[in-house]
């Protein structure tokens, strides 16, 4: 073999390689992408948005599903996990931001500082939120905006009684007889930094009322 031809083997053996490489990455994502239900990751009609709604929480107002998600989940659910969004984001951003693949990242839904909810991955599905798979296949996730950047991470007041009632919600339509807040993870109410050492998600103040959220689910579950 000449020396020039010796000389060009290696970079037509890489392009070769990485040509390789791009087509197996893209053949993968075209697997993923037909394993997907139909309607993740697509604009719903006002139809399909009512059938996915009937299914999950009446309390939802807002639905964009996400592809970042295990189609179904592998557990029983028996949890709830509440995290904050570390901003002030509206429903639609966060959906904008959950529809990117590559993010990763997802929740089952979210409450805005006006107190709407949206829904971002079915609750037969195991979202991408904790940090923990495990406790993801057992766990409705549920992301939580802040009227404050920073400090105690304060979330609103119509946020917070949301947050409640839709906790009471996913408990009487999953059979969950009460959350228990054990500041571990063996409780039914847990919190991303119990999974995760480097966040503290969900800030000072939502972990401050941790027990107040149960006690007051508990007693509308109690009065059902």
């Amino acid at each position: 073999m000449a020396k020039q031809e010796r000389g060009l083997l290696l970079p037509r053996l890489l392009l070769l390689g990485f040509g390789a490489a791009a087509i197996f990455v893209l053949a993968l994502c075209a697997v993923r992408r037909s394993a997907l239900p139909e309607n993740v990751g697509l604009p719903l009609s006002g139809p399909e948005a009512e059938a996915v709604i009937q299914r999950n929480s009446p309390m939802t107002a807002f639905v964009q599903l996400s592809p970042n998600a295990d189609f179904p989940r592998r557990g029983e659910i028996c949890k709830i996990t509440i995290h904050h969004m570390a901003e002030n984001l509206s429903l639609e951003g966060l959906g904008a931001a959950f529809a990117q693949e590559d993010r990763r990242a997802s929740s089952n839904y979210a409450i805005d500082s006006q107190g709407r909810v949206a829904l971002y991955v079915e609750e037969n599905n195991r979202a991408w939120t904790s940090s923990s798979r495990e406790n993801d296949q057992q766990a409705v996730t549920i992301e939580v905006a802040n009227d404050e950047t920073g400090g105690d991470w304060h979330v609103s007041d119509a946020a917070f009684d949301t947050l409640i009632a839709l906790c009471a919600d996913i408990c009487l339509r999953n059979g969950i007889p009460s959350l228990e807040y054990t500041g571990g993870p063996e409780g039914s109410l847990t919190v991303h930094q119990m999974f995760n050492p480097n966040t503290e998600c969900p800030g000072p103040y939502l972990l401050s009322r941790m027990e107040d959220i149960a006690a007051a689910v508990n007693a509308r579950l109690a009065a059902e």
